[in-house]
């Protein structure tokens, strides 16, 4: 599997692109915006987009999604079903945060925690992960020690919990709980900033360092 990381909207939302390097089929993750830039990445790379996933409903990762599938004619899976009351709100965040109209949408398929996503030959692990939102969820390439994990955890930070349904004490659990036992080695995408391992994070992060 490869992957390549495309920032996009005003907050600067890491959107990924990832695929099979055996079949070159792939999926974006978190299209919140700018979709041309997204489609023209994904051709310069020679990638057949297959479908959509969603870690959750914010706007910034979600805001673009609808179209983006409709455009390209394809399903969207993700996130998990408590994050329907964000989607079915998008086109009230949209106004509210300055974005393009944005419409809500039922996702052709809700996840849940073991759940699995293909990409072309590629399995990712769901992982549902709540706190910053209640439908968040994470997706993990175990063979490469790859997850993208939305708006979960940060290089040196966790994700807010102060917007409706949050939940500190679930984020932290999620994290401690549900990342951290897939390694210490394991690379993670969040969803702005830069990349950082667990192992990293378990050593230096002021929210969920072992020992805080």
């Amino acid at each position: 599997m490869d992957y390549r990381i495309l920032p996009v909207t005003p907050f600067a939302q890491n959107c990924t692109l990832l695929w099979c390097e055996e079949t070159m089929k792939g999926a974006v993750v978190d299209p919140g915006g700018d979709i041309d830039e997204i489609v023209k990445a994904a051709a310069q790379l020679g990638i057949a987009l297959e479908k959509v996933l969603l870690t959750h409903g914010h706007i910034d990762h979600a805001g673009a999604a609808a179209e983006f599938a409709a455009r390209l004619h394809l399903p969207i899976e993700g996130p998990q079903r408590e994050d329907a009351f964000w989607i079915e709100q998008l086109p009230h965040q949209s106004q509210m945060f300055g974005f393009p109209h944005s419409a809500a949408f039922t996702p052709d398929r809700w996840l849940e925690d073991g759940d699995t996503v293909r990409v072309g030959k590629v399995v990712l692990e769901v992982i549902h992960t709540p706190g910053h939102t209640p439908g968040h969820v994470c997706f993990f390439h175990r063979p490469s020690k790859l997850a993208i994990v939305g708006d979960v955890l940060f290089a040196g930070s966790v994700g807010r919990t102060d917007f409706p349904r949050g939940d500190h004490r679930a984020l932290i659990d999620s994290i401690r709980g549900k990342l951290w036992p897939l390694g210490d080695d394991v690379r993670f995408i969040c969803g702005h900033g830069p990349m950082s391992t667990f192992g990293e994070e378990r050593v230096s992060n002021p929210f969920v360092a072992d020992g805080v």
